[in-house]
This record gives structure tokens, sequence and C-alpha cells, in this order.
């Protein structure tokens, strides 16, 4: 009796196909990393003048300033103020996984090592909206990354920064 392969072929791939195939396990997906801690002593300061407005980081009423935002109302603009290297000649920021850098003019800082610099951008430059979103914003200086982020209260103050932007 000869056995006929074809069929009996078909039948095991027929069978092999109808199998159940084990769903693999989802990924675990780490939660968003919390919002980063203030420094201590330095916060956000929201300062409107009339249709000027300025947003700084740094130690109140002093001249230690981190970053400096600044705007008239409604041009969709930001002056940025910065510390860099000296030599340095660009700002880059980071907010909750936006990056951007920003070419910059620069000039020797009085008060601190390094240059004073300034650039200017976009306010729907995504750094800067996520920025808005999220309250807190990071710079990059050499490699290093410093975090600029709220005390509780004074986040309010960067939503109505933008809010005046445009």
């Amino acid at each position: 009796m000869r056995i006929l392969w074809l069929p009996v072929l078909a039948m095991a791939a027929l069978t092999t196909a109808c199998a159940s195939v084990e769903t693999p396990e989802p990924a675990v997906v780490a939660a968003a990393s919390p919002a980063p801690a203030p420094l201590a002593g330095y916060d956000w300061h929201y300062t409107p003048d009339g249709d000027v407005a300025r947003l700084a980081y740094g130690v109140e009423a002093s001249d230690d300033l981190r970053l400096g935002l600044d705007c008239t109302a409604g041009s969709g603009k930001v002056d940025l103020t910065a510390l860099g290297q000296t030599g340095d000649r660009e700002i880059f920021l980071e907010s909750g996984g936006e990056t951007e850098r920003f070419a910059a003019e620069g000039e020797p800082s009085q008060l601190h090592d390094g240059d004073i610099l300034t650039a200017t951008a976009a306010t729907n430059e995504p750094v800067l909206q996520r920025f808005r979103r999220v309250g807190w914003i990071a710079q990059w200086v050499d490699g290093k990354r410093e975090v600029y982020a709220p005390h509780p209260g004074s986040e309010a103050g960067v939503e109505r920064f933008f809010a005046l932007c445009g």
C-alpha cells in the first residue's frame, strides 16, 4: 500500500496553522518621571510691565539669573538670556523630552565666569511649548544639565508669560 504524501503534508500544514499562538506579555513601560525638584533659593519670577514681560529663573531681587525670557505682548517671540561657557554661541534647552539649540550672541559676564548669551526664539518652538505645559526647563552647558523647576505657586507665572507673549 502506497501512502500519498501530499495529503498528509497538507493536513500537517493546516494543523500547524491552526495551532494557538501564545501572545507575548506586554512590555513594561516605566511611568513618566516626576517633575524635577526646584533649586533651593531659585524660582521663576514673572514680571509684567505694560505690554512687555519678563520671566526669570534666579534669586529674587538679585543679579543671580540662570535663564531669562523677555517678550512684547502678542509678538510670538521671546528673547532668551542665559549663562554659557566663554566662547559658547548657542543656548541648548530641554523640557519634557523636547530639545532645541538656539544660535546666540555672547559677551563676557561681569558677575559669573563665562559669557552672557542672548538669542531670540518663537514662542511656538516645541521646547518652549513643552515648558509652558510642564512648568520646568533645563539648560545644557558644557555637557552638564541644570534644571530650572518652579516652587509650588510660581508655575502659574509661566502660563501667564506665554499667554501674554502669544
